[in-house]
């Protein structure tokens, strides 16, 4: 094959934008990379696809009586109900900011309105201890976990997500909130869950503990062990969890005191804040230069089927207009769109309902973890997030630049990169 057909064949095809010459094709052949409007039709077609099989019963009450989510083969034996608040809770997470979205009447907007009414019915459905969709609030440890990926949502689209809500279903949304307080995080990531749930309360106007959310500041301050990376508990592990949990919970909730104006043992909040976005800036720069010239990035880690949600920090960053100098829009657009296409170009990453599998790249039971069930699986959402910025935001109409690794192989000049003390 052709070095252009083989770069259509990864990179995907469609409408595309001619890119500088690279010394690794031959001739003067210019090596090509799709542009911001066929990536973006790509996403949201993605995002359709994780989103309806979830949301579309849920909304009738009917998901738990239409799917019952895969298990990993080392399964740890915990109620298999829990892959339902995991499922929507994370899907609701990643779609939130699309789903904040201001109304349009064009093909995408018509769908925003179709999947934002879906969502607000199964928010109902969740807290509503009559209907057969009620989520597991209120056994397992797992649901604080899920839970704080449920108040994200909220948290990224109140306007959108929990103002429209009933007074019956936000009364019922407080008290599951609130009654997860029972568990008790272990000292790791999990601080972070039982934080954004009152950072939520503090967005409700309800009653929050700022003792939880001091605790959970503080411990990720004393994790961090440098060049932007966090130890998840005392001991560094080597995997995305920075990506999946840490960096982005740690700044949104830090948005949120910021926001509110609260204050936690005379803790400056707003330079809390900018200390954590330099460090997921940082962070976003060594991502970015995991992804290899053909969207590939290192299998490392716990919990490799939560996929591209490995990219999370970059998509926020986006979303938030925070990407730093070193990383142009154009840029990390190209660079992340390669790796969704790279991992979900195998058609197994669906069952044959549409329902979301678990492996990595394609259906791959044998990674899941102890914790995995299919519902785990709806993190990847997370790697949606850059779809909160509008069809015509510069991250989506910039002309798609070379990743580093793409320049680095192809024998063009890119920035050399050293550690950060900060």
């Amino acid at each position: 094959m052709e070095r252009r057909n083989f770069l259509g064949a990864v990179l995907g095809t469609g409408t595309v934008a001619a890119m500088g010459t690279s010394s690794a094709v031959a001739g003067t052949q210019r090596s090509v990379l799709p542009d911001g409007a066929t990536d973006r039709r790509y996403m949201v077609e993605l995002l359709e696809r994780m989103a309806r099989p979830i949301l579309d019963p849920m909304s009738k009450g009917r998901l738990q009586a239409t799917w019952t989510p895969d298990v990993s083969p080392s399964w740890d034996g915990r109620d298999r109900k829990v892959g339902y608040l995991e499922a929507f809770g994370r899907l609701m997470a990643g779609i939130a900011p699309w789903l904040a979205l201001p109304e349009s009447n064009d093909a995408e907007g018509r769908l925003r309105a179709n999947l934002r009414r879906l969502a607000l019915a199964s928010f109902g459905h969740s807290v509503d201890p009559e209907s057969p969709d009620y989520l597991l609030w209120r056994s397992e440890g797992q649901p604080l976990v899920d839970s704080a990926f449920f108040t994200n949502a909220l948290i990224r689209a109140p306007k959108q997500l929990w103002e429209p809500l009933d007074a019956t279903t936000k009364k019922r949304v407080v008290a599951e909130v609130k009654g997860l307080r029972r568990v008790s995080p272990p000292y790791s990531n999990w601080l972070l869950f039982a934080a954004m749930n009152e950072v939520f309360l503090l967005m409700a106007g309800e009653d929050w503990d700022p003792l939880r959310v001091d605790l959970a500041i503080r411990k990720m301050n004393e994790w961090y062990v440098g060049d932007g990376w966090y130890s998840d508990g005392t001991r560094f592990h080597f995997d995305y969890y920075g990506s999946y949990v840490i960096h982005p919970m740690l700044v949104e909730i830090l948005e949120m005191l910021v926001a509110t104006g609260a204050r936690i043992a005379n803790t400056d909040m707003a330079a809390s804040l900018e200390q954590a976005y330099k460090r997921m800036q940082r962070y976003g720069e060594q991502l970015e230069r995991m992804i290899g010239a053909d969207g590939s990035y290192p299998p490392i880690g716990r919990s490799l089927t939560y996929r591209t949600a490995t990219f999370q920090p970059l998509g926020l960053l986006a979303w938030r207009g925070k990407l730093p100098k070193s990383l142009p829009e154009g840029q990390v657009r190209a660079a992340t769109m390669a790796a969704q296409r790279a991992i979900f170009r195998n058609p197994t990453n669906f069952d044959d309902r549409g329902f979301l599998t678990i492996g990595f790249a394609g259906r791959q039971p044998s990674l899941g973890d102890s914790y995995s069930n299919a519902g785990s699986m709806y993190l990847v959402s997370e790697s949606l997030l850059a779809l909160g910025l509008p069809a015509d935001h510069a991250y989506w109409t910039a002309r798609p630049l070379p990743w580093t690794t793409r320049k680095a192989f192809s024998g063009e000049m890119f920035s050399k990169d050293y550690y950060v003390a900060f």
